[in-house]
């Protein structure tokens, strides 16, 4: 059980303005698109940080989730022109920085991490003109042949959209198909800003807002569980990223489908608009973190992807409303090729250290958030020299 908001955090909450906000969270009433406005406006990051790592308490206590997983993105061939994207190129010439993995190589790639007690694959790709429907049903068949366990979190609505007026397919069938290959979830990307003046102005030929919406919805009514994202620092209002919240809790409202959601800040390095539009500032993504845990009541989780927003930021949201840190992530390349500093992979123990620096408790879940270990002793730390006695 959460402990009773303080004294001290209630009188912050009433001097910004927020009592109102406070006096809703603390009776579980539901929180308006003007409250989630109102919380993406306070200049109050102490406050506002306070009552959602309340809420954050009470859902979830100490626990912080992670996974051990591998990332396996097997072409960044593309066809769209998202204008914030560092990833996709557009076409496989060596000069274009553009590959494309054979059917083994992409297999081999997952199968090789068998022995690091991994227990999840993320497949993300970009849109690629030329590779058939088989390849990508046979991407997860032959890794769900080799490995039963390995649970397969693969393809993005935007790619479904993809799949599906490329193949002459529904939606449906196009996730029929691939459920019935090894996917067992979806990954919540491609979703950006669901607002038409920002598609128009940084994704304006892939899936619509109502397109990924849609797919996520037929996902949710196969039984299919799925993440949702939120591209932040581009173009967008504060109002088109409550507008975005709002889509989102209304198909959760619907479906209950969603397991997570995931904040992404956007990275300027290497893409078009990058120069206009700089790196999200740690004080945004923190107040952006502590909205959604407020706005989102159906929403069970909240991500900070530690890959993209740093390991300390990412460590930092613990405290604002975040209860997930992704996982291992072995050899993540989307980000990266936007400038990520970040490692290509933290270890487990690097992950414990993260989560016990920040007051919680070590958690591994698998895909479906199911918790497979908790951690709640810590090893004794290793001498880092000895003296001798003699």
């Amino acid at each position: 059980m959460a402990p009773l908001l303080s004294n001290l955090a209630q009188r912050a909450l009433e001097r910004a303005g927020l009592g109102p906000i406070r006096d809703k969270v603390l009776a579980h009433r539901r929180l308006s698109d003007e409250d989630a406005l109102r919380i993406l406006e306070s200049s109050d990051l102490c406050a506002v940080g306070a009552l959602a790592n309340h809420v954050r308490e009470q859902r979830h206590g100490d626990l912080a989730f992670y996974n051990k997983n591998v990332h396996l993105n097997f072409t960044n061939v593309c066809v769209a022109s998202c204008k914030f994207c560092s990833f996709a190129r557009p076409d496989d010439q060596p000069a274009s920085q553009g590959y494309t993995m054979s059917l083994d190589e992409a297999v081999g790639h997952v199968l090789s991490k068998r022995d690091l007690g991994i227990t999840e694959v993320h497949i993300v790709n970009g849109l690629h003109p030329n590779l058939g429907w088989d390849f990508y049903l046979e991407v997860p068949r032959r890794i769900r042949a080799a490995w039963p366990e390995l649970k397969i979190k693969g393809y993005t609505a935007v790619e479904i959209h993809f799949f599906a007026e490329k193949f002459g397919k529904s939606y449906r069938q196009v996730l029929t198909e691939l459920a019935a290959a090894g996917v067992d979830t979806l990954p919540g990307g491609g979703a950006e800003i669901f607002a038409p003046r920002v598609r128009r102005k940084i994704c304006d030929d892939k899936a619509t807002a109502e397109q990924w919406l849609e797919v996520h919805r037929v996902a949710h009514r196969l039984g299919m569980k799925t993440n949702a994202t939120m591209l932040y620092g581009t173009v967008e209002t504060l109002a088109e990223r409550v507008d975005h919240m709002s889509r989102l809790r209304q198909l959760q409202d619907e479906t209950g489908g969603f397991q997570v959601f995931i904040p992404l800040a956007f990275h300027p390095e290497h893409n078009m608009i990058g120069k206009a539009y700089p790196k999200p500032t740690g004080f945004d993504g923190l107040r952006t973190y502590a909205a959604a845990r407020l706005y989102l009541d159906n929403f069970d989780h909240l991500k900070a992807y530690w890959v993209m927003l740093g390991e300390r930021l990412a460590q930092t949201a613990l405290s604002f409303g975040v209860d997930d840190l992704d996982g291992t992530v072995l050899e993540e390349r989307i980000y990266h090729m936007a400038g990520a500093q970040t490692p290509q992979v933290l270890g487990e123990a690097q992950l414990h250290r993260l989560i016990r620096c920040a007051g919680r408790v070590p958690a591994e879940r698998d895909s479906l958030y199911r918790v497979l270990r908790v951690h709640t002793v810590a090893p004794p730390p290793t001498p880092r020299f000895q003296v001798n006695a003699s």
